[in-house]
């Protein structure tokens, strides 16, 4: 079984991810993907220098998440480009790694963290949708609190993002991360409970 998870930036989905893999799921997560794809070397970041420029490299030669992030969320052609050059590769990537799974474990459960799911149109490669959702408040919040995040990259990521509503609507089941950790891990362990009673999410 393939479950895709998704959620607004600073919704937990890292953190319910992690639950998940303690209780047995084989987490395969969009951003540690990228990650790999933009390595030294790896021709995606020799893309990225080309398009930019070597600004975009630290002293030691791996890619600046954070000169990126800034330059991609203030512009939304530049995160079109990026979008148009990783998110392919990253989608392949899912692909054959969960087929490496299915061949070796055929009962696993394999979760894929992915931030852009629905915008990026993934639901037809997955079995069930599970959204962790908080509100924009509270991401904001966790965001303010996360170093390197200033008020303007806030505001122009969550702009980039589907509204609440929308994300929440392609849910097959919706844990709520508004509360303390004990609450979340409960709500995780509902949600394990149900899905290997086999019950419908809808």
């Amino acid at each position: 079984m393939r479950i895709g998870l998704t959620g607004g930036v600073a919704s937990g989905k890292s953190t319910v991810a992690e639950m998940l893999e303690d209780l047995g799921a084989h987490i395969l997560d969009a951003d540690r993907l990228a990650r790999e794809l933009v390595e030294p070397g790896q021709p995606a970041l020799e893309a990225i220098v080309q398009h930019w420029g070597s600004e975009c490299l630290q002293a030691d030669g791996c890619l600046d998440r954070a000169r990126l992030r800034a330059r991609v969320f203030g512009d939304p052609a530049a995160r079109k480009w990026l979008e148009a050059l990783l998110h392919p590769q990253i989608r392949q990537l899912f692909l054959e790694r969960s087929q490496q799974l299915q061949n070796s474990r055929p009962e696993a459960i394999i979760v894929w963290v992915v931030p852009l799911l629905v915008e990026n149109h993934y639901q037809p490669l997955l079995d069930q949708i599970l959204v962790v959702d908080c509100p924009r408040p509270l991401q904001i919040a966790r965001l303010r609190k996360r170093p390197g995040w200033s008020a303007e990259q806030i505001e122009a990521v969550l702009a980039a993002q589907l509204p609440r509503a929308q994300r929440n609507a392609a849910a097959d089941y919706i844990i709520h991360n508004e509360k303390d950790l004990s609450s979340l891990r409960k709500a995780v362990l509902d949600f394990w409970s149900i899905l290997h009673k086999g019950h419908g999410f809808a």
